[in-house]
């Protein structure tokens, strides 16, 4: 218990830090930018009319409203891609200033998760457009949504740990997890539906890709307006966690040697 109440006073401490350090990748992120903050809302609805266009042929005809169906699985998906590669980086990035001063290095990882969460949440402007578009209904249900954002927000952190602390031994990983990602995606229904496909693949999907619990858990909140079965809402959370608790402890017992590698 008292290992946990250090860890706790020495977060604290270095709070400010962690906040500096998302406002800084956020500004960096839209520095010598015309619109601004304004790309996080028009950047994925853009993608989202694309894809729209290309995927609409396949499946929407299976599908009622395919742009809000299409868009509340890619900006979860997006959001776990772009904010692990960042992550992926965090402690490599920073070398120059971790070999100068003495910082918690999971600092730098869950400064680059936590910004991106912030562009996941400029992006619900982006949804709340697409649904005013499509003329598509409000269920008080999307209220909720804060509920699966943690969720994410908690997975993403436990996978940017493990990735980031990969990355700094072998720095191959970041071309192996371009391909997984892209794999990761198509294997996740978020231009299809779940019931399009074979029984064994479904099997496959709801036991083997945590990306399924929370888009089925968004999807159930503001496209159905429905609460999620307990199945997948409970299953989100243990997922959540116990990536959470592999990531740290992969990345706490090798961060004493990241000065050596980096």
């Amino acid at each position: 218990m008292k290992v946990w109440i250090d860890r706790i006073n020495i977060f604290m401490k270095y709070k400010d830090l962690l906040y500096q350090l998302v406002t800084r990748d956020i500004k960096l992120k839209y520095r010598r930018s015309i619109l601004g903050y304004l790309w996080s809302v028009l950047n994925p609805l853009f993608v989202m009319i694309i894809m729209t266009i290309v995927f609409s042929m396949m499946f929407s005809h299976n599908i009622e409203n395919f742009p809000l169906y299409l868009f509340c699985g890619k900006m979860l998906f997006d959001f776990l891609s772009v904010s692990t590669t960042q992550a992926m980086t965090s402690v490599t990035g920073n070398a120059a200033l971790l070999k100068k001063t003495y910082v918690p290095r999971y600092i730098f990882t869950l400064s680059k998760v936590t910004s991106c969460m912030v562009d996941l949440v400029f992006s619900f402007g982006a949804l709340i457009i697409v649904m005013l578009f499509t003329r598509a209904p409000f269920h008080w249900t999307f209220l909720l949504f804060p509920l699966v954002v943690v969720q994410i927000y908690i997975f993403c952190c436990g996978l940017g740990f493990f990735l980031a602390e990969f990355n700094v031994f072998f720095r191959d990983v970041q071309y192996i997890y371009h391909a997984v990602i892209t794999a990761w995606m198509y294997l996740t229904p978020i231009f299809y539906p779940m019931e399009s496909l074979p029984s064994t693949v479904q099997f496959f999907i709801k036991a083997f890709n945590p990306t399924y619990y929370y888009i089925a858990q968004f999807r159930d909140l503001v496209y159905y307006g429905q609460l999620p079965g307990w199945r997948v809402f409970w299953g989100g959370w243990l997922i959540a966690f116990v990536m959470l608790a592999f990531g740290l402890w992969m990345f706490k017992r090798k961060q004493d040697d990241f000065i050596l590698y980096i």
